[in-house]
């Protein structure tokens, strides 16, 4: 046998070679359980994303998907082949970015999503500083307390602050979210100092939403204290200014107090008793596969942007852990 030909029959027929523009579309629909909104994510049709699925069923050889007309479903071979499907999307990430993510400059309209207050006092500062690096990307920042479905509207990356539920989109934690309980040096003169979380039950509590149940760590164990009080609403800001003005205890990310704490206009309370949930501000976008240049450029600029810990955790004079 010939080298030509031994060669010749090691490479696979062109129809037996797996698209990874397949591979990445069969991952997202599975994650999202839905073909229209994965075809969205990549520009293409409904029709033209079930179309390629199917090819690539048809080049394994297996179902990979249960599909009704209201949803999709992996298969027990879709199962097996998703783990496999995310180490190779992975691998040809990486094997990109080693050679090529220097040379990708940053271009396009970069679509993001943040919560108002957070946004204002975080992001707006330096997002001037972000289109002098990268000249080729513009930005369209949205400032919005609302969850919004980055698929459905579009948004390339969206940064969430707290707890992210279970969902099929990307995260990657850009700092930790400290959280403290405060209240101003009048109220706390005026109603007195809780010296347990138990005792919270008697205080005046503004409450964020429907966060009604603060948990903590004792020695006893975990303890979660429904607080009540007259105040609820779901804009932070409101919450700062009613502690501000001298009503009620809340708890707060020190992202949003923590120079009213070093000024002494806020002081924290139940410092012995830990928060149960650590919480930490994420950067959150669609899909894994074939990330543009532009998301991650803005992703890594914010985390350099806080540090760690964040900037405004950070004492004078003390320096980034990571320079």
């Amino acid at each position: 046998m010939s080298t030509h030909e031994s060669v010749g029959r090691s490479l696979p027929d062109e129809r037996e070679r797996l698209d990874l523009l397949d591979v990445a579309l069969f991952v997202r629909a599975a994650l999202l359980a839905n073909v229209s909104a994965a075809g969205r994510e990549f520009g293409v049709s409904a029709a033209v994303a079930s179309a390629r699925i199917a090819q690539l069923e048809k080049l394994l050889g297996a179902r990979l998907l249960h599909r009704t007309t209201r949803r999709i479903s992996l298969t027990q071979d879709g199962e097996v082949f998703m783990t496999r499907a995310e180490a190779l999307l992975d691998a040809a990430a990486a094997a990109r970015a080693s050679v090529g993510r220097a040379q990708a400059e940053p271009q396009g309209r970069l679509r993001v999503s943040m919560p108002s207050s957070f946004g204002r006092q975080h992001v707006s500062p330096v997002i001037s500083e972000f289109l002098r690096c990268y000249p080729g990307v513009s930005v369209d920042l949205r400032l919005t307390d609302q969850l919004v479905d980055l698929v459905d509207a579009g948004i390339d990356v969206a940064i969430r602050v707290g707890m992210l539920k279970d969902s099929s989109l990307v995260a990657r934690r850009l700092a930790v979210n400290r959280r403290v309980l405060c209240a101003s040096p009048a109220y706390l003169a005026a109603h007195g100092t809780p010296h347990h979380p138990s005792e919270l039950a008697r205080h005046e509590c503004i409450i964020l939403s429907d966060q009604r149940d603060w948990g903590f760590m004792t020695p006893a164990g975990a303890l979660d204290v429904r607080v009540g009080g007259r105040l609820v609403t779901d804009n932070g800001e409101v919450i700062r200014d009613a502690l501000l003005a001298g009503f009620g205890i809340a708890l707060k990310s020190t992202w949003d107090v923590a120079r009213y704490l070093r000024s002494g206009e806020l002081v924290s309370v139940l410092d012995s008793y830990p928060l149960a949930n650590d919480v930490a501000i994420w950067a959150v976008y669609p899909s894994r596969a074939f990330v543009p240049p532009k998301t991650l450029a803005f992703i890594d600029f914010l985390a350099a942007h806080f540090g760690d810990p964040p900037y405004w955790d950070r004492e004078p004079g003390e320096s980034d852990a990571r320079e």
